[in-house]
C-alpha cells in the first residue's frame, strides 16, 4: 500500500516565511502572537514533516540550510495561493491601477516574480511599471504620477522611504580580460550625469589618485554591459544581476579603491493608502529582499552585506551562508505595461 503523502500545516508555514522575513523567530513568536516554545514546536514539525534539518547555527543566529532556502520558495507560493483562496471567497478581490517606477537593474530579475505572484492572487489589479534613473523616479513621486519607486540611496543615516536592500558597490569588468583595470587612464562605462554610480566612481578614483577617462556613455544598462563585455572600459554597480559575461573585481587584485555600499529603498507617493498599492509594496519588498540575499557573493573575504525583511528589523546575511538555487524567470500574466 503506498505511503499517504505528507500535507504541510499552512499555520507552520506561516510562522517559518515570517521568521526568516523577520530575521527572528523571537519577533514571529511576537507578530504571530505564540510563545517562543510554540514556535520552536511548529518548526521542529515542519522538519519532521520534510524529513530535512532547515535551519543551522551561523554565529550566534540561524541561517537556512539548502532544504530550507528551497522550502521557503514553496512556502510562499503556497501562502500565497492560500491567501488567494480565503480572499477570494472571503471578500471582494482588489481592483485598480499600481504605478511602479524602478531601476534598470531590477526588471529582468526583480520585477517578474513580483508580477507572478501579485497576479496569482489580484489578477484583476492592473501595473503599470515606467523604468528610468532615479532622480526622474523621485520626481515622478513627488509629482503624483506614481504609487511607488524603488531608488537608490548613498546616505548612511536613515533615508526616505522603506529600507529594502543593502548592497555593496562593485567595480565591473569583463572576464577574460585582466589587464583592463590596469590601464591609465582608466577607461570607464557609465551613464551620464546625474548618476550616483558615476559619481562615486570618480569619486573614489580621484581619492586614490587613480587617471580616468570616460571611454563609453550609454543612457541604458544594456549598452553598459555590452560596452564592458567588449572591453571598453570597467563600470560601477552592485552584484545584482550581472550578466555571465562579467564579474565583480576584487579591488585589491585590479588595483582599484574599495567602495561604499548603497541602499534601495521603496518611496511612496502622497496620493492616500491604497489596498492594491500596499499589497503590490509588500509582495515587492518580499521579493526583492530573497534576490538580493541570493545574489552570488563576491569572491573575496570581506565582502559581506545585509538585508532587510521589513522597515525595522533587518535579517542578515553573509557571504557563507549556504548558497540557493532560485530562479527568478517566472512566466507572469498580470496586465501590466512598462515604459522606459
Amino acid at each position: 500500500m503506498a505511503a499517504l503523502p505528507v500535507n504541510l500545516d499552512m499555520d507552520v508555514l506561516r510562522t517559518f516565511v515570517t521568521g526568516i522575513d523577520l530575521g527572528s523567530f523571537a519577533k514571529a513568536a511576537t507578530r504571530l502572537g505564540r510563545s517562543p516554545s510554540a514556535i520552536s514546536l511548529q518548526l521542529r514539525k515542519l522538519e519532521d514533516q520534510v524529513g530535512q534539518p532547515l535551519l543551522r547555527r551561523n554565529g550566534r543566529g540561524l541561517a537556512l540550510t539548502e532544504p530550507g532556502e528551497m522550502l521557503l520558495g514553496y512556502a510562499r507560493r503556497l501562502l500565497d495561493l492560500n491567501d488567494a483562496a480565503v480572499s477570494a471567497v472571503a471578500g471582494p478581490a482588489l481592483s485598480g491601477w499600481v504605478r511602479l517606477g524602478l531601476p534598470q537593474d531590477f526588471t529582468e530579475t526583480g520585477l517578474p516574480a513580483v508580477l507572478a505572484r501579485f497576479a496569482q492572487a489580484h489578477p484583476a489589479v492592473r501595473v503599470e511599471a515606467h523604468v528610468e534613473r532615479d532622480a526622474v523616479l523621485r520626481a515622478e513621486v513627488e509629482a503624483g504620477r506614481l504609487d511607488l519607486a524603488l531608488v537608490w540611496d548613498a546616505a548612511p543615516a536613515a533615508g526616505e522611504g522603506t529600507l529594502v536592500a543593502r548592497l555593496p558597490m562593485v567595480w565591473v569588468g569583463p572576464r577574460g580580460n585582466a589587464g583592463l583595470a590596469a590601464q591609465r587612464p582608466l577607461p570607464l562605462a557609465l551613464f551620464g550625469p546625474p548618476c550616483l554610480f558615476r559619481h562615486a566612481a570618480t569619486e573614489a578614483l580621484d581619492a586614490a589618485g587613480i587617471p580616468w577617462r570616460i571611454a563609453f556613455s550609454s543612457p541604458g544598462l544594456t549598452g553598459l554591459w555590452a560596452a564592458v563585455a567588449a572591453g571598453l572600459g570597467v563600470t560601477l554597480r552592485t552584484p545584482h544581476g550581472l550578466p555571465p559575461s562579467l564579474r565583480a573585481l576584487d579591488p585589491d587584485e585590479a588595483g582599484l579603491p574599495p567602495l561604499p555600499s548603497l541602499r534601495l529603498r521603496l518611496v511612496r507617493g502622497t496620493s492616500g493608502t491604497d489596498p492594491a498599492v500596499e499589497r503590490f509594496a509588500e509582495l515587492l519588498g518580499e521579493t526583492l529582499a530573497d534576490a538580493t540575499r541570493l545574489t552570488a557573493p563576491l569572491p573575496w573575504p570581506r565582502a559581506s552585506f545585509s538585508f532587510t525583511g521589513s522597515p525595522a528589523e533587518p535579517l542578515r546575511a553573509s557571504p557563507g551562508a549556504a548558497p540557493a538555487s532560485a530562479a527568478w524567470n517566472e512566466a507572469s500574466s498580470v496586465p501590466f505595461s512598462l515604459r522606459r
